[in-house]
């Protein structure tokens, strides 16, 4: 069996790497659906939260591709 490896991102630090306030992080999780879905572990509200590189990296492509034939 092939195995696949997965770079995870804690929320956090992907909101300092966009650019973006805590807020409107939030905003963009409720407001855009194509936004790729957490991952957290644990049920606490501490629990950390984390995405995966590779849906967020794609979801920058389309995000530009999209501005580029507006």
């Amino acid at each position: 069996m092939e195995r696949v490896t997965q770079t995870l991102v804690r929320q956090k630090t992907l909101q300092q790497e966009l650019d973006m306030s805590r807020s409107y992080f939030y905003k963009l999780l409720e407001n855009d659906p194509t936004f790729p879905q957490p991952l957290k572990f644990g049920n606490s509200m501490q629990a950390p939260v984390y995405y995966v590189r590779a849906e967020v990296d794609a979801w920058l492509e389309t995000r530009c591709r999209q501005r580029g034939s507006a």
